[in-house]
């Protein structure tokens, strides 16, 4: 093993259930596995090991009916995330159960009793990251060290928000790493990539820091810029072009771009699009109605719908009807 190398590749398969919870227990730490149906365990695991943090990124499946149960006071040594890429799971947390599927991921944390019961052909995207190097990255957020333990909400939205671009970042990153690892086998790139990744979860997925962590990302964050945004956010609907973002601003062009780039990542008309999408993806949920699709579209600013499908699609990875049949699948599941 060359352990000058920044990445592990990993790669396992077996038939025994004491085989596959002993892999796993070496992954996330303590943990029981069982089997729920008659299906013999077909187990497989194939990703990669970031060594900086020795967070694990892959694919994983059980071939069986199984269930991962963890006791309270024996926690995981790592927060678990999996999304089902086909099947489903529900984890149950506190008494309350929780369904898992294409759209949806859950988290296991190290702390309190819960249990995942996974589908026979549920083929997961797992991620795994140790607890001392999530915990970590917490407190290089908060510029100070945490005060109780860190628990995320159990459930996480893996289409809308910023969850959603999590998930999809993550995606990207497995399939790619089973391409080439020529670029992510350079340390300095891919340790700043594994802090990103924390850093992404614990800004993206509500947790009990949450407030603490916006109420200092606010603090950070330019009087003129926090004008800008509340512009845009206020007139969503309405027709905006850059001259009335600046001047709500108050600075100059080149200032507004500059300072859009760096703390929100995008320039000031692609942050105003991808609020746009998003409202009408939340309206559309709450709405549940194909017939309206074009009219939501256009109270948004979208009045080239063939453009808007394809801006859509490229955000959120489905088209505007997809959203509304998969929820009208959900409803019906119910």
């Amino acid at each position: 093993m060359n352990t000058i190398n920044s990445i592990r590749d990993i790669c396992t398969e077996g038939r025994d259930l004491a085989y596959a919870q002993h892999w796993m227990t070496a992954i996330c730490g303590p943990h029981e596995l069982s089997s729920r149906g008659p299906g013999q365990v077909r187990f497989s695991h194939r990703g990669t090991v970031l060594r900086s943090t020795a967070m694990t990124l892959g694919l994983m499946h059980h071939g069986a009916e199984v269930s991962v149960s963890i006791e309270d006071g024996v926690g995981l040594d790592c927060y678990s995330l999996s999304l089902p890429l086909s099947g489903e799971q529900q984890v149950n947390v506190g008494g309350c159960t929780l369904g898992s599927d294409r759209n949806r991921g859950v988290i296991l944390s190290p702390y309190g009793a819960q249990q995942l019961d996974i589908a026979a052909n549920c083929l997961q995207l797992h991620i795994a990251i140790p607890r001392q190097a999530m915990e970590q990255g917490l407190e290089h957020l908060l510029q100070r060290p945490m005060q109780e333990p860190l628990r995320f909400e159990p459930s996480i939205d893996a289409v809308q928000g910023a969850s959603g671009s999590w998930w999809r970042m993550v995606e990207h990153l497995v399939q790619d790493l089973r391409t080439s690892i020529a670029l992510y086998d350079q340390p300095g790139f891919t340790r700043d990539l594994e802090h990103a990744l924390i850093k992404g979860l614990l800004l993206a997925q509500p947790n009990n820091y949450s407030a603490r962590l916006r109420q200092d990302q606010e603090r950070h964050l330019p009087h003129y810029l926090v004008r800008a945004r509340e512009f845009i956010h206020a007139h969503a609907r309405e027709a905006l072009d850059l001259d009335a973002i600046e001047a709500a601003a108050g600075v100059s062009r080149s200032k507004l771009f500059e300072c859009f780039g760096r703390y929100l990542g995008v320039p000031p008309m692609i942050y105003l699009k991808r609020y746009r999408l998003n409202g009408v993806r939340e309206q559309l949920l709450e709405d549940g109605c194909p017939g309206n699709i074009s009219a939501i579209a256009m109270s948004w600013g979208f009045f080239h719908l063939g453009r808007f499908s394809g801006e859509y699609r490229k955000l959120f990875g489905e088209t505007p009807s997809a959203t509304l049949q998969r929820l009208v699948a959900r409803r019906g599941g119910h």
